[in-house]
């Protein structure tokens, strides 16, 4: 009944149908290119062909296609979300909303889920695309898919986290929308100013939207990203019950909203150091391999890595997300330290320790060049006094595929778009319900 109700208002809302109309365009343009790189890649029109193993259906076609809806979820979701938690107080409904005999937060739950729905449904056309290229006979690996999914899932309800909390702050929508796009853009920023500085705004910056959406395409589910995720939202949400209930004094609304946001920072700040995760990946990309894993696991002894690497230096990039990235799910007690000064490193004395990265533990230390995997991965087996394990041949095989679909242009860019506006037709020119407009 009252998921109805939103459902109903938000039939009502032009930008949700825009964002249905959008999201088809833009994920036939993406499922279209991914399609046609993917089979020059696999040796299309007789040109020559890349390694099998770097073939990979998760990087060459499922990330380019929902890769669209992170675009969706910056400037086009958020206005209606805003809509949706703004009308009934622009309206003056909110007042009626809340005499209803019904507890207040399943009127905001209500809101969430019909939200949900809206954010599920733009994402059909994304189903259709990988349902194209599994009726072709080409391969997806089930698990890593469903992570992506899961991860643009979550994306969308952070969008309506942040709109809800932008409603609580002013009653306008065009002010709403200017502050959840500022909210949106100081995310932008504080992933600008990590990858410059590192340090404690490295790893807030892992918590940002595009950093989450990051580690759930490489098919890594991260416990501590999810919850800290889930948490904004529900901090969101009720940041927007606390500032609707006009029966309250504006001294209790204010304190509720501080009460929330310390609470939601408190938590965040808790589980924000948890290290489990889980690589759901088929060629492991995130993970070392099974012997080395089981080696690394059973380490207890603190090891401490020092990088003497510019913030802009490759070789950093390189390392942070290769070898460091996997010791840093791997290795239970692990402290990395950056002794570079400047941003460059362009102007490090020559005698100085520039470009080492030394490994420490109890009492020892090995000093390495190298920022490939095997050689820094040997090095932390000397310092730790550990024997290698045998290596283990975990090749992934690649999946090449020409996958070719003439119905494909016609389903994004005409059949479906060509549904919406019929179905809206139905829900705006002849007054039917929305929900029996779906189901009929």
């Amino acid at each position: 009944m009252l998921v109805g109700k939103e459902l109903q208002v938000l039939a009502e809302s032009r930008s949700l149908w825009l964002m249905f109309v959008v999201s088809s365009v833009l994920v036939g343009h993406a499922f279209l290119d991914a399609l046609q790189f993917y089979a020059e890649a696999s040796g299309s029109g007789g040109g020559p062909a890349a390694l099998s193993q770097s073939l990979s259906p998760l990087d060459g076609l499922v990330v380019p296609v929902f890769g669209a809806f992170d675009l969706m979820a910056t400037l086009v979701f958020p206005f209606v979300v805003i809509r949706l938690f703004a009308v009934e107080r622009e309206t003056g409904e909110l007042a009626l909303s809340l005499q209803q005999p019904v507890p207040f937060w399943l009127l905001v739950a209500a809101k969430a889920v019909a939200l949900s729905l809206a954010w599920m449904a733009a994402l059909i056309p994304a189903g259709v695309a990988l349902a194209i290229w599994k009726a072709h006979g080409a391969h997806l690996h089930e698990a890593e898919t469903m992570v992506v999914v899961g991860g643009y899932l979550l994306r969308g309800a952070l969008t309506i986290g942040i709109g809800a909390a932008a409603c609580s702050i002013t009653g306008s929508a065009s002010s709403a929308a200017i502050i959840a796009l500022t909210i949106t853009l100081g995310t932008w920023m504080l992933d600008y100013i990590a990858a410059a500085k590192g340090g404690v705004v490295a790893v807030l910056s892992t918590y940002t939207p595009d950093a989450a959406l990051r580690s759930f395409e490489r098919g890594e589910l991260r416990l501590s990203a999810v919850l800290v995720l889930g948490m904004l939202v529900v901090a969101g949400l009720t940041l927007w019950g606390s500032s609707a209930q006009t029966g309250r004094s504006r001294r209790w609304r204010l304190r509720a909203a501080a009460g929330t946001l310390a609470l939601a920072m408190v938590l965040c700040a808790g589980v924000a150091v948890w290290k489990q995760s889980w690589d759901v990946s088929e060629d492991r990309r995130n993970s070392f391999s099974s012997a080395d894993e089981r080696v690394l696991t059973r380490i207890r002894e603190p090891l401490t890595v020092t990088v003497h690497l510019a913030a802009e230096d490759p070789r950093l990039t390189d390392l942070e997300h290769g070898v460091l990235f996997k010791l840093r799910r791997t290795v239970h007690q692990l402290h990395v330290e950056y002794a570079a000064k400047s941003r460059s490193g362009l102007f490090e004395s020559s005698g100085s320790s520039y470009g080492e990265i030394w490994l420490d533990a109890a009492g020892r230390r090995v000093v390495t060049r190298s920022v490939a995997e095997p050689v820094v991965l040997d090095a932390v087996y000397e310092v730790l006094h550990i024997v290698p394990p045998a290596a283990e041949s975990n090749a992934y095989p690649g999946y090449p595929a020409h996958v070719e679909s003439a119905i494909a242009p016609w389903l994004f860019f005409a059949l479906i778009p060509l549904g919406i506006v019929l179905l809206w037709w139905r829900v705006h020119v002849r007054q039917v319900d929305f929900p029996t407009a779906l189901t009929s």
